[in-house]
């Protein structure tokens, strides 16, 4: 059955233009040329990718992040509650008021007291900043380390300098080492994303697509602004505000520019059009190209976001990844309920003193005269 599928999916009339057959893409005269087994490379390698990521957010993220000054942060434990504790795993997270009164009854507990439990439950999972910081840095190494790659494999190339050199000879195009490595590295590193998904800060926007040859790297290092914005999260978690505010800038400048200038009319223009004066349309020609429109689709709608980001650091003097905006909720809401508790603990303190100072003043009044 897998055998069958895998024959259906690499069907000749999916991927490759009319008469041209997998067949014509055999290495010979020590030419290597793309295949699908290429991409099976990418699965070990992503887990490869894993393992190199442990131990850089242990020995080098970690101590870089202690000396910005962030610390592990030692979450206060909750009072266990089985009521609770049932409702939040299987009923909701974010119970309603009714919810929080009938909680309040079974528990026997005032709706203040169950509120705060419901949110100091929800902040035990709360990624602290650390990982966030862990997690960023990673990014940023990877993104910084394909990017310098991608400009050394590119800059001698003339299909980068004449885009119809893009297309010429396709799909007979040889695969130079230095372009199969950027292929697998790249592709790895998303699919170590996918398998990440369940333990990495959790975010409201992603994707993950893989294109063609000679492309997929302008494309590549076309896209590299993501280092920037991994620095600026890093400084961001740090601490260092103004740091942050700068990196933005100037990753939002890049942005645009990339975005919505170079990638449409770039970009777009050697897919949509170079392609038609060398070959007729074909499958994988629509579907890369689909793709890419709804790819510039996001484009607009992430500068929606980065519009609002560079609102608030030019008039709010403030500025966060309004993808986390859940996130730092949570972090407001710890540290009001700390406030709360601290506030409590001195309202408590003080009535004690006072019942202590009242009796201590009543031993001081003499017998007969407590009546009055």
């Amino acid at each position: 059955m897998f055998q069958t599928f895998k024959e259906w999916f690499w069907l000749e009339r999916f991927w490759l233009p009319p008469t041209i057959k997998w067949s014509d893409l055999e290495d010979h005269d020590g030419l290597v040329f793309v295949k699908p087994s290429h991409l099976y490379m990418t699965i070990p390698y992503a887990f490869g990718l894993l393992i190199i990521r442990h131990f850089f957010e242990k020995f080098i993220a970690t101590p870089l992040a202690k000396s910005f000054g962030i610390k592990e942060e030692v979450r206060k434990k909750i009072t266990p509650n089985t009521i609770l504790e049932n409702f939040f795993k299987h009923s909701t997270r974010q119970p309603s008021q009714t919810d929080i009164y009938g909680l309040a009854k079974k528990c026997n507990l005032t709706e203040r007291q169950v509120e705060r439990w419901f949110r100091s439950r929800q902040n035990q999972e709360r990624p602290c900043r650390m990982k966030k910081f862990q997690e960023a840095c990673w990014r940023f190494a990877f993104y910084l380390m394909i990017t310098v790659a991608g400009i050394v494999f590119l800059y001698d190339k003339p299909w980068v300098y004449d885009l119809w050199e893009v297309w010429n000879g396709y799909p007979r195009q040889p695969l130079l080492p230095s372009q199969y490595w950027y292929y697998i590295l790249e592709m790895s590193f998303y699919w170590s994303l996918i398998f990440s998904l369940g333990s990495d800060v959790k975010r409201k926007v992603s994707i993950f697509y893989c294109l063609f040859l000679r492309f997929y790297l302008l494309r590549g290092v076309l896209r590299r602004e993501q280092a920037g914005w991994g620095s600026a999260k890093m400084f961001s978690y740090a601490g260092w505000k103004q740091t942050c505010n700068t990196l933005f800038l100037i990753f939002s400048t890049i942005f645009f520019i990339s975005r919505l200038i170079i990638f449409p009319f770039w970009i777009l223009y050697c897919t949509l059009i170079l392609p038609l004066h060398y070959l007729e349309p074909f499958f994988s020609y629509i579907f890369l190209n689909l793709q890419l429109l709804v790819l510039q689709a996001l484009h607009l709608y992430w500068c929606y976001f980065i519009l609002k980001m560079l609102r608030r650091c030019l008039f709010m003097k403030n500025i966060q990844d309004v993808r986390s905006e859940d996130e730092d909720e949570d972090e407001d809401e710890e540290e009001e309920e700390e406030e709360e508790e601290k506030e409590e603990i001195t309202k408590g303190k003080e009535r004690d003193c006072l019942k202590n100072g009242l009796g201590a003043n009543r031993d001081l009044i003499p017998n007969g005269q407590h009546s009055h």
